[in-house]
């Protein structure tokens, strides 16, 4: 069969009642539209991807999303009129209104549309897929995504007189699940259609229609806060890969409270400041440094703790800062080092804005909810008990050996660290 051109298309409109910007959510620290974009770029099928909004936010995170040297041109932001964009305009009529703008973006027609929906946070690559495969190389008219269900489901009534009763069942018998016809549940997630039977239909679902079995366990549509929370919570378990290698970073940029310590502060009768730092993130820093990465420490505390550590360390430390992410820009731009290959560890939410800025913000596991919910990676250890030991076997393995072909040797740091009366630092 001849190679169809298949586009995909993300309905993104900016207004949401339940979920305020609910397209712009972050989960694992990526916005809903940039994942659904991710994973439809993900596709060997797509031929293009189209997102169409009515807010401008969301189009830049769309146009972010796709702007890898790799997907250049493949996304394309529509602007979406007004009597399309409120409650009540269905998804088929941005669908068919995307396909008329790139067609006459493209002078040529698509073969097959999909319908993919920002509001399902796990949609993977392997979903897109197997719809846009249904379609046009299989021969269905339409597909979608669906899930084993194995439920009873109930109504009530609706008069008062009446029981409530099963919709999928006798309720006088209750069979085993084995012994259960195999009921099979809409997701929501993706769609697919032949573009003309679309346009002749103008609805997703016309003729033969394939269903994609797709995986229970990653069916969750986000349409309130609480559906929010616990895709944030899912998302360390259902995202793939989703930790930092070498080959992605090229300077590790640590804040020190509630970081390389457990946030506590130790006062001595005469106001003096004693933390409890860890042994094994003095190995980790030290690993990063002999594998040739640049290592930074970025805190806004003034006490000269965090100066003695950093000597300690041999590393480079800017303390006292009340613009982290200014510090940040400044240093990446005086190092040569772009802030996207920036791995950036932090705890709260003075680290959000250097979060914004690095192209791998990380979390430590006791982080503040609203940091790990940013982050684009959680470790699973706490400040202070490990957390940078566990972020450098991410990058370098679990015996810290890996290093960058070519780099040089580390040396230790000058004019960096100011002198300072050495404080108490505890380890453990």
């Amino acid at each position: 069969m001849p190679s169809r051109t298949v586009l995909a298309v993300i309905p993104a409109r900016g207004g949401s009642k339940g979920v305020p910007a609910k397209n712009l959510a972050q989960v694992g620290g990526v916005p809903l539209v940039a994942r659904a974009v991710r994973a439809c770029l993900g596709s060997t099928e797509v031929t293009d991807v189209v997102v169409t909004t009515d807010d401008a936010a969301i189009a830049e995170a769309a146009r972010l999303a796709g702007e890898s040297a790799a997907e250049a041109g493949r996304v394309h932001v529509v602007q979406r009129p007004a009597d399309i964009s409120g409650d009540t305009a269905t998804s088929e009529a941005a669908v068919l209104h995307a396909l008329d703008a790139y067609e006459a973006l493209r002078g040529a027609a698509a073969d097959v549309v999909l319908l993919v929906q920002c509001t399902s946070p796990f949609l993977s690559r392997e979903d897109v897929d197997g719809v846009a495969r249904a379609v046009a190389r299989e021969g269905a008219d339409t597909a979608v995504t669906v899930a084993p269900f194995h439920g009873f489901v109930w109504r009530d009534g609706e008069a008062v007189e009446e029981s409530s009763y099963g919709v999928n069942h006798d309720k006088s018998v209750r069979p085993r699940r084995q012994d259960r016809p195999q009921d099979l549940l809409e997701t929501g997630a993706a769609y697919a259609m032949d573009v003309a039977g679309f346009r002749t239909h103008r609805h997703r679902f016309f003729g033969h229609t394939a269903l994609v079995r797709t995986d229970p366990a990653r069916v969750l549509e986000i349409d309130d806060q609480h559906e929010l929370a616990r895709a944030r919570a899912l998302a360390p378990l259902l995202d793939p890969s989703a930790l930092p290698t070498l080959a992605d970073v090229d300077a590790v940029v640590l804040d020190f409270d509630g970081t390389q310590t457990d946030d506590r502060v130790m006062i001595d009768q005469d106001g003096r400041e004693t933390v409890s730092v860890h042994r094994g993130d003095g190995l980790g820093i030290a690993a990063l440094r002999r594998a040739g990465l640049d290592v930074l420490v970025l805190s806004t505390e003034q006490n000269p703790v965090v100066a003695a550590r950093a000597r300690k360390l041999q590393v480079p430390v800017l303390h006292g800062i009340d613009r982290k992410d200014l510090a940040l820009k400044q240093w990446c731009d005086e190092n040569g080092v772009s802030p996207d290959r920036v791995l950036y560890a932090g705890n709260d939410v003075n680290d959000l804005a250097c979060f914004a800025l690095a192209g791998w913000p990380v979390a430590v596991a006791s982080a503040h909810e609203s940091v790990r919910t940013a982050a684009r990676a959680v470790t699973r250890t706490p400040g202070g008990q490990g957390a940078i030991r566990e972020i450098a076997g991410w990058l370098l393995g679990p015996e810290l050996t890996l290093t960058r072909a070519g780099t040089r040797p580390a040396t230790t740091p000058t004019g960096t660290t100011p002198t300072v009366n050495t404080p108490t630092i505890t380890t453990k």
